[in-house]
């Protein structure tokens, strides 16, 4: 039983953990009490007190004139000051703070409504470079070579001298420097770095593996150029290659944008976005992100079957050059315990705006869910979950 109220955190207990454990399918999924594993039950109720106590406001100064929890309204203001921003994707009301604590794959506390669909924003990226690192173990990608000797150029733009070279490594690790126009946005208009919106067009493009940028324009084309590699919805090869063999729920869904459907051999297939910064991206619950954050754990293990390939997982979790706190995308890396201080090195999270973060800590064993939290207190709340595991 489970208690869904966002202030309420209901603890766990049973017996004796077992090394690799891994829940059944959907809704399955066994508990243990925190201290029965080895953690604090009270520091772990501070470290959810305090999540629940610092709920992304998104943004704080709409708090007191709107509802906060609408994105159709608090992300298009969120993302105005951009050129290009209007949305072209889906949203949805999101839940209050939620999340869900496992340890030895086991659950521990979870608290809010965990069960709730909700946008994932950034999240998705990590959901896109699992479909590369199917892929990849495949044998249909290799990371070092340039896409267009992989695939045809799915747009005229993929096809520019400047875009030729491009790799998939350098498409998942965000340092592409990929141009052109993708479902009506330009690539100089997402996040422009400088006071002004054309900043980054005057500035030119930086040469492909050169220069680290977070941007979604990019990430879409990443998007596209797998939907051709795979020759199928993404979505499906998701559901095939990862949702269902770790047992997640059906009530996930990924969507694209309301221009993003082309024709792949004679059908129609919508192309999904790598995030929720015009809207669409993935949909989903805390308790499937747990299954996604343990899989992370296992590196790429579930229950003795082999979902990517321990190759991949290290590729994911190396630094980038030109940004070391990056890996694949959106393997957030702990390189000189720089993003969480309390966290050993090794220590990853997939972060999305929200902000919603799945955080892996294998120094402990544990996952951490934790959904719409204030971003900048995201390293407290670490510190505060840890000091539940420490000895």
């Amino acid at each position: 039983m489970r208690i869904l109220l966002a202030a309420t955190v209901l603890f766990f207990g049973t017996a004796q953990a077992q090394t690799g454990y891994v829940p059944g399918p959907h809704p399955a999924w066994d508990t243990r009490a925190p201290q029965d594993l080895g953690l604090d039950p009270e520091k772990l109720q501070a470290a959810i007190d305090f999540a629940v106590e610092n709920e992304t406001k998104f943004p704080p100064e709409l708090a007191e004139v709107a509802d906060v929890r609408d994105l159709s309204l608090t992300v298009p203001l969120t993302w105005a000051r951009e050129p290009f921003s209007s949305p072209i994707g889906p949203f949805e009301p999101r839940a209050a703070s939620n999340g869900i604590i496992l340890k030895d794959g086991y659950i521990v506390a979870e608290w809010g409504e965990t069960d709730a669909v909700d946008m994932t924003f950034s999240i998705s990226k990590t959901f896109l470079s699992h479909m590369a690192g199917l892929a990849f173990d495949r044998g249909m990608l290799d990371p070092d070579t340039a896409m267009l000797d992989t695939i045809d150029p799915p747009t005229e733009d993929f096809a520019l001298p400047h875009n030729r070279p491009i790799t998939w490594d350098q498409m998942l690790r965000q340092t592409s420097g990929w141009i052109g126009t993708l479902w009506g946005k330009p690539w100089w208009a997402d996040r422009p770095q400088g006071e002004e919106p054309w900043s980054d067009l005057a500035a030119g493009p930086p040469e492909p593996g050169e220069h680290w940028e977070y941007n979604d324009v990019r990430v879409n084309a990443l998007a596209l150029a797998l939907t051709h590699l795979w020759d199928r919805p993404l979505p499906e090869v998701l559901k095939e290659g990862v949702m269902d063999p770790i047992g997640a729920s059906d009530d996930w869904h990924w969507e694209g944008y309301e221009n993003s459907t082309i024709d792949l051999g004679g059908e129609p297939v919508e192309v999904v976005s790598g995030g929720g910064h015009w809207g669409g991206g993935m949909f989903v619950s805390a308790r499937d992100l747990a299954r996604l954050g343990l899989l992370g754990l296992r590196r790429g293990e579930w229950g003795g079957e082999r979902i990517l390939s321990e190759d991949w997982v290290e590729r994911a979790t190396t630094p980038t050059g030109p940004e070391p706190g990056y890996g694949y995308m959106n393997w957030f890396l702990n390189t000189g315990q720089e993003r969480f201080p309390a966290a050993r090195e090794d220590a990853v999270a997939y972060l999305g705006a929200g902000t919603n973060m799945v955080f892996i800590d294998y120094e402990h064993d544990l996952v951490a869910v934790v959904r719409w939290l204030d971003r900048e207190t995201l390293s407290e709340f670490i510190g505060l979950l840890l000091d539940a595991a420490a000895d």
